[in-house]
């Protein structure tokens, strides 16, 4: 018996959503559809605003990455055009943003080649993302999204390009992004997140939590040969969030399995809830042992955390976007 097969057909976005700005960046800006889009650019992003005040336009979803850096999403219907390269240039430097993502029906030659001509030339933090949506549908099917990545940042080249600009390449740089590329490719590996962070010649490596101003942040620290992972609150909401966290202190150490130190640094503005452990990063047979170990706190903190960090009563003033 031959098989039935659904006649598959392409949307316009206009059929599924008629206006950009009234109805394609709330449905972005979703949860879940902010989800779908991480996981294709290898990002993590939480939303801080839509249709945010630029001048006299407004840039329609400004979010943060895992690292806590600002991202501007531009959405545009059909071709692309000189305009919205401009205003996503200009968003993008009055945000202070780290990250560009172009969002388009259609990109032309010219402006693809000019993102990849962006970030060939661009050895700062910064990149930028090409963008296209496709909506299909089979028969009469609901209509499905997925995001096709055009042009994207070689991160791991600009990681060590920015090492080489600073003269940073050898030594304990060089150390920590090949531990952090190992530790990314655990992760994802172990499925503990769907995305993450691009692996960077730095100390720290963060994971988002799903609300601004409280990530996961892991640790490697070179000098002292120890490693650890902490939940970093920023001054913002540092004192209230804090406070409700420790009020849940006997729960949470129940589930991650170890004691904690909450608060080391009374003094500092920013607050931290961590757990470290020594290390001989110069044996590198251990290095899997240690990778294994990161993770699996990883996913411990995450699963701990994260819904607590959501839940959090923290007042509008505090969690505003700081342009």
């Amino acid at each position: 018996m031959a098989a039935v097969l659904g006649f598959l057909k392409y949307l316009k976005l206009r059929q599924v959503w008629p206006h950009e700005e009234q109805d394609f960046t709330p449905w972005l800006a979703k949860e879940e559809n902010l989800a779908a889009l991480s996981k294709e650019l290898g990002l993590e992003l939480q939303l801080e605003q839509i249709e945010v005040p630029v001048g006299p336009y407004f840039a329609d979803i400004l979010a943060k990455d895992a690292s806590g850096r600002y991202v501007v999403i531009e959405n545009q219907f059909n071709k692309t055009n000189h305009d919205h390269l401009g205003k996503l240039i200009a968003y993008s430097a009055t945000l202070n943003a780290s990250v560009v993502i172009w969002i388009a029906e259609q990109f032309t030659e010219e402006h693809q080649r000019a993102i990849e001509w962006l970030n060939e030339r661009t050895v700062e933090d910064l990149s930028l993302f090409a963008v296209q949506p496709r909506v299909f549908q089979i028969d009469n099917s609901n209509p499905a999204v997925e995001f096709h990545v055009i042009e994207r940042p070689n991160e791991l080249v600009k990681s060590v390009a920015m090492a080489l600009a600073s003269g940073e390449v050898s030594g304990t740089r060089k150390t920590q992004l090949e531990f952090w590329t190992e530790f990314k490719k655990r992760l994802l590996e172990k499925k503990v997140l769907m995305s993450a962070q691009t692996p960077r010649p730095q100390y720290w490596f963060d994971v988002a939590l799903g609300r601004s101003n409280i990530n996961i942040s892991n640790i490697l620290n070179t000098a002292d040969g120890k490693m650890g992972i902490r939940i970093y609150i920023h001054s913002a909401i540092a004192d209230s969030a804090l406070e409700q966290l420790m009020s849940q202190k006997s729960a949470i150490e129940s589930e991650i399995g170890h004691q904690l130190q909450w608060n080391p640094n009374p003094s500092n503005r920013d607050k931290i809830i961590a757990l470290s452990r020594d290390i001989d990063l110069e044996n590198r047979n251990a290095w899997p042992e240690y990778i294994e170990w990161l993770v699996d706190m990883t996913a411990k903190f995450r699963a701990a955390f994260m819904p607590r960090a959501k839940a959090l009563e923290i007042s509008s003033q505090a969690t505003g976007p700081q342009a």
